[in-house]
């Protein structure tokens, strides 16, 4: 019952100011030792997916913790992986403020956040110090491109933050669908995603040479794909053995906001008027994968229920960002519980 309390102070303030501070509490409770009074207990469930043993199948999405500064005290709070980023080869400041704006009769969000981060270097010295992936834990290190790199170039931009963060992460995301990055959308298109995933996969097997160890690669793409779109990635990914899909981004679409203070802002819309479109593109998806490729199925996981749709449409694993800003650390035991009755049901 406390984060309800806290939240109301939180929401009183303007969104990223409240992201800061709630990051920094967060980060107090664990140091002290407390963090028992945030979290609940969660059920065992370990899941194997990509190769990696997952304690359960509830992680955090990228976006929260950008430049991995707060692993450890995420993690106390019951994640079964957290996943930081996403980051760039070099810091970028992102979009002008203000750039983050809460739609609050509807559990959502809008950001035009545009990857702002302290660069690839400020990252790994962050998730070198933290004790979660030395102590075994699922560590997903999310990569873009900068700004200004040229689309035509962002192979360069991925590839160097492959080879940087490779031997620091549990698996790597390849994040080509934010919509608040000029132009990057245009890298799900067939022959440019082609091309990357290409490239992708042959650094990932020198990589593995380099490093005496397999790094699993997962694609994060966007909700607002056409039937074809989504059939086309499928073929890609499993052409290419990629080991996994995070399915989904943030949507351009408005539906389900209309009216709302803030609906007219740029940038891409989160939490509960995404469940059912990001949910609709994890089961063709699945259809298209025939289980050839795992799901990791994320947007608009505001309670338990939500969690458990994605895994009944055809996600190994789940994530979730803005619910947690409306739920707080219970969601993470209440999605895990709702999936571990839904396995044993």
């Amino acid at each position: 019952m406390i984060y309800p309390l806290l939240r109301k102070f939180f929401f009183a303030l303007d969104a990223e100011t409240a992201h800061g501070i709630g990051m920094a509490g967060v980060d107090f409770v664990n140091a002290a030792g407390v963090s028992c009074l945030l979290a609940r207990s969660l059920p065992a469930d370990p899941v194997r997916v990509m190769g990696l043993d997952f304690p359960n199948p509830v992680g955090l999405a990228a976006g929260l913790d950008k430049n991995g500064e707060h692993v450890d005290a995420l993690a106390a709070l019951g994640f079964g992986f957290i996943e930081v980023g996403t980051v760039t080869p070099r810091p970028q400041p992102g979009n002008p403020r203000p750039r983050l704006f809460r739609l609050t009769d509807r559990q959502a969000i809008i950001n035009r956040m545009g990857f702002n981060n302290d660069g690839v270097e400020k990252l790994l010295a962050n998730v070198s110090a933290a004790k979660f992936a030395r102590w075994g834990g699922v560590l997903g290190i999310n990569i873009g491109k900068n700004f200004d790199t040229p689309i035509a170039r962002a192979a360069d931009d991925y590839l160097f933050c492959l080879d940087r963060v490779y031997s620091a992460a549990s698996y790597v995301a390849v994040n080509i669908s934010s919509p608040n990055t000029t132009n990057l959308r245009e890298l799900q298109r067939d022959d440019a995603l082609d091309a990357l995933l290409g490239s992708l996969k042959e650094a990932q097997a020198r990589l593995a040479d380099q490093h005496g160890k397999y790094v699993p690669l997962a694609l994060k793409i966007a909700p607002d794909l056409e039937d074809q779109q989504i059939q086309a990635i499928a073929d890609l990914l499993r052409q290419h053995r990629m080991d996994g899909v995070i399915a989904t981004n943030t949507t351009l679409s408005r539906a389900g906001v209309e009216g709302q203070r803030h609906a007219d802002e740029a940038g891409g819309l989160s939490g509960a008027p995404l469940l059912a479109m990001s949910t609709a593109v994890v089961g063709k998806l699945a259809t298209a994968l025939a289980g050839e490729v795992p799901i990791i199925g994320v947007g608009g996981i505001i309670k338990g229920a939500d969690a458990a749709a994605k895994i009944a449409a055809g996600a190994s694993l789940v994530q979730f960002y803005t619910g947690f800003i409306y739920r707080g650390p219970e969601l993470v035991a209440e999605a895990a519980a709702a999936i571990a009755g839904r396995r044993a049901g």
